[in-house]
């Protein structure tokens, strides 16, 4: 028998063949393959079969490894396909970045695989995801800009490996690092860059326990895990891009939307306000109006606090400290739960409004605030506009009603004419006030004599430097104490009150106006400064201390019996002054008239008639007898 063929006729290099086949298909291991040549050269084979089955252990050799390789690259490519799958339905960029670092472990058989992010702002990277540590400190690792293999990955944009990281003096050591990487029980590391154009913003690692050296290939493919994983970085940040821009678009269109019903109302709020004021409006429907614009309580005041309007059923009051906030900041301001707004005109205060019940206003109602403010301004000086314009045409008619050539210009009728469509009937009783205080108290005291004037349905005008006032009184003493005490509490000193007696004849005012000057000298003479008093209260001692005043005092005293004797031809004067000078006694003025003593009797009755019935009492009767020797000494009585 050939020993080249055995008894089965099957040679030993084809049965070395058929085994070659069989451990080929087994996929068993590469050191296995070279058992059939090996035992063919045994059994003492011929030297060409042997070749022949050595040959093909070799071609049989590149052919697994070819299919390894084939293997391997599919299973990349699932990895990369599964990957770019992720991508296309990106819904959370943890769990993408997680399954990255997961397939970069199992494709590299390595036994932790992880992702570190550049952190701009701090200038470093920070461990984001891991797959396969253990150590806390490890993944809390922050790697600074070319420090250890990430820092030199992450600096450079190109990729690194290192066999065994602990002993490579190629990168740059640090005791924080390598503490870390000590911990986790790291030796063989590769890292790429993530890179979004020539931007580096992370790296990928796959890293063993144990020295081990990465192939081309490893790195290949963990080159394009790290390029998808730079994609669904980017890509969520887009996402996140566009997403905010869309809550910031939605934002502004309803902050537009807002803005726009904002300004709706706030044109409708001005338009229904001003069309108020300049419909005539008053400052109480001012009022009333804003409090049910802003469903609150509105209080309007004047420079000086005092209120001039309330609407709104909750409390408000002047707020000075919020005035001078709001002046400050030229806005409305929140003091003490109230909103306060000055009411400017320019760098002038005319007042403030005030709101209450809304301590929680908003910006569009707080400027809405702000615009019924600048309303009020506006009315009010339209107020103060007619105010003046009103005061100057009564200050005129005083002016003419107090001074003779005044009535002569103007003429009685028209004095009256134009009296009358004031609202002043010049046949009542009227008085004149003269008001006297220092300079700084001037201002006020004749803003407050013109305001007091229009509300009382007087005149008040200005002449020697004094304030001078004009109104109705039956009592003008009564009248003048009170204007006093009034006017010094407004204008925080002392402001006296000279006031005339009561005249009902418009011919008879400058002599009324002379009288109260006199008063009002005669006043500050007696040291009786921040009173208010008539001649008629002072009596004689008005008449000594006033200038020129003596033919007013003996018309005041004793001028109705003047008129009686010149109308009726009689001489009561005379027997008055005959029954002073005897003492007060009937006989001895009887004696001296030579008349019965009836007739005197009667004669003093009718003296008590014309005069009063206090004619004869201690006080009276000094400032008659008095007033009876003023008018013999000038001449009247002779």
């Amino acid at each position: 028998m050939s020993p080249e063929r055995d008894d089965d006729g099957v040679g030993p290099a084809a049965e070395a063949l058929l085994r070659l086949i069989g451990l080929i298909a087994a996929d068993t291991p590469e050191d296995d393959l070279a058992g059939p040549a090996r035992d063919l050269k045994r059994s003492r084979a011929s030297a060409a079969a042997v070749a022949a089955v050595e040959d093909a252990t070799t071609a049989a050799l590149r052919i697994r490894r070819t299919l390894a390789q084939r293997r391997r690259r599919e299973a990349e490519l699932a990895a990369l396909f599964d990957t770019a799958g992720d991508l296309a339905a990106l819904r959370n960029l943890d769990s993408v970045l997680r399954a990255i670092v997961h397939r970069a472990r199992t494709l590299l058989g390595a036994d932790l695989s992880y992702i570190a992010l550049q952190d701009l702002e701090a200038g470093d990277t920070f461990m984001r995801v891991t797959d396969g540590s253990v150590s806390a400190k490890f993944q809390q690792l922050r790697l600074g800009m070319g420090e250890g293999l990430g820092g030199l990955v992450a600096e450079t944009a190109l990729p690194y490996a290192s066999t065994d990281y602990r002993v490579d003096s190629r990168f740059h050591h640090t005791e924080r690092i390598d503490a870390a990487v000590t911990e986790e029980g790291v030796h063989g590391i590769v890292g790429v860059p993530m890179r979004v154009g020539e931007q580096v913003i992370g790296v990928l690692f796959a890293a063993d326990r144990a020295p081990r050296g990465f192939a081309p290939d490893d790195i290949a493919m963990l080159v394009s895990l790290a390029n998808h994983a730079a994609v669904a970085i980017e890509s969520v940040r887009q996402l996140e891009e566009a997403r905010q821009a869309l809550r910031e678009r939605s934002r502004a269109a309803e902050t537009s939307a807002r803005l726009n019903g904002a300004l709706r109302r706030a044109a409708d709020a001005h338009d229904r306000l001003t069309g108020l004021v300049l419909s005539g409006g008053e400052v109480a429907d001012l009022a009333s109006q804003t409090a049910e614009l802003f469903a609150g309580t509105i209080g309007i005041y004047d420079a000086e606090g005092a209120e001039l309007a309330r609407a709104g059923e909750g409390g408000v009051r002047f707020a000075a400290e919020g005035v001078d906030g709001s002046q400050a900041c030229r806005g409305a301001v929140l003091a003490e739960g109230l909103w306060v707004c000055a009411v400017m005109a320019g760098p002038e205060p005319l007042g403030s409004i005030v709101l209450g019940g809304r301590p929680d206003l908003g910006e569009a109602d707080r400027q809405l605030f702000e615009r019924a403010a600048l309303v009020t301004a506006l009315l009010l000086l339209l107020r103060r506009s007619v105010a003046d314009a009103e005061d100057r045409v009564r200050g005129e008619l005083l002016d003419d009603l107090l001074t003779d050539a005044g009535r002569r210009r103007s003429g009685g009728s028209s004095l009256r004419l134009r009296a009358g469509k004031l609202g002043i009937d010049l046949h009542r009783p009227h008085a004149v006030f003269v008001l006297d205080c220092d300079a700084a108290a001037g201002p006020r005291t004749a803003s407050e004599a013109k305001r007091h004037a229009r509300s009382e349905g007087g005149l008040a005008g200005g002449r020697d430097g004094r304030p001078v006032l004009l109104l109705p009184a039956d009592e003008p003493g009564e009248r003048a104490a009170k204007l006093a005490t009034a006017f010094g509490r407004v204008a925080g000193r002392p402001v006296t009150v000279g006031a005339s007696a009561a005249v009902d004849d418009p011919e008879r005012l400058p002599e009324a106006y002379a009288e109260a000057v006199r008063c009002a000298e005669a006043m500050l003479t007696l040291g009786r400064r921040g009173e208010g008093a008539c001649m008629e209260q002072l009596g004689f001692i008005g008449v000594l201390l006033g200038e020129s005043g003596t033919d007013a005092f003996v018309r005041r005293t004793i001028g109705p019996l003047l008129d009686y004797d010149a109308r009726r031809g009689t001489d009561l004067t005379g027997t008055l002054e005959a029954y002073y000078a005897a003492g007060g006694h009937l006989a001895k003025t009887k004696a001296a008239l030579n008349v019965h003593i009836n007739t005197v009797s009667q004669r003093l009755d009718r003296v008590a008639a014309v005069l009063g019935r206090d004619w004869n009492s201690p006080a009276r009767s000094l400032e008659v007898q008095l007033a009876l020797r003023v008018h013999r000494l000038s001449g009247a009585g002779r």
